[in-house]
């Protein structure tokens, strides 16, 4: 995996374009780890794969006995105790959940296989820009298990609990004009587009005020769980604050600012 930042933007690459990306116990860890140290002044995180494929979900050796080498497997966790092999799920979980963050807005940048983990790891970002070639799968069901990584939710929320049961039972192909239509993706591209597409989109982004954007983000991201009252009675808390910022007096007695 790849972190680098420019300016306010860091880019998250998975960098196994030989096993199509695929993912481990390790790529969930280092996921949270730049997520924990995530520097303060970046605002946008672009996640993207290295390659043809986005990330062909997890690694199929964690299916057998053997594992992968200093990782261990499905089996060596199962024979943990309930609780701490949900302290494990846990805390892969975690690699995901931060991109959700309001004070930063995520874009996965898909090409090729997103499956699985790789579908969830897209699902987990803000918005989803896709080339023409892209493949989403959800294919844990298939394989006997479910989706643990938070993608259940943000599915269910942009397609609905029907289509999101569709989708999951049959582990069917979901492809990129589909995606758009079902409002699984903001933006379907040639492929040789994708990187410059997304790079319009980050800059902008940028060019709003950054708590503005972030107040912004937590009422939309929160609005589905409230009411309507509810939903005003939160637009007017953020907007006193954001008023207050901008054209508060300071109060009698304090220091004017330093120049």
């Amino acid at each position: 995996m790849r972190f680098e930042v420019d300016g306010e933007i860091a880019t998250i690459t998975l960098d196994r374009p030989d096993k199509r990306n695929a993912q481990t116990f390790a790529t969930w860890s280092a996921l949270a780890r730049i997520g924990s140290t995530l520097p303060g002044h970046v605002r946008v995180v672009v996640v993207r794969g290295e390659g043809p494929s986005f990330s062909a979900g997890i690694d199929l050796r964690m299916l057998t006995p053997e594992g992968v080498p200093g990782q261990g497997s499905f089996a060596s966790v199962a024979a943990l105790d309930s609780e701490a092999f949900e302290r494990r799920i846990q805390g892969a979980q975690q690699g995901f959940l931060w991109l959700r963050r309001p004070d930063i807005v995520s874009i996965a940048a898909v090409q090729g296989h997103a499956i699985g983990a790789g579908f969830q790891l897209a699902l987990s970002c803000d918005l989803r820009i896709l080339a023409d070639d892209a493949r989403f799968c959800m294919k844990e069901p298939a394989l006997g298990l479910v989706p643990d990584l938070t993608g259940t939710k943000p599915l269910v929320d942009l397609v609905g609990v029907a289509r999101a049961v569709e989708i999951c039972l049959t582990a069917r192909v979901v492809e990129a004009g589909e995606a758009l239509r079902l409002g699984l993706a903001e933006q379907v591209v040639p492929r040789e587009e994708l990187e410059a597409a997304t790079a319009k989109l980050a800059s902008a982004l940028l060019a709003t005020d950054r708590a503005a954007a972030a107040a912004t983000k937590r009422l939309l991201r929160d609005a589905p769980g409230r009411s309507l009252e509810e939903q005003a009675a939160a637009e007017r808390a953020e907007q006193v604050a954001r008023v207050r910022a901008l054209f508060a007096a300071p109060a009698a007695g304090s220091a004017a600012p330093e120049r």
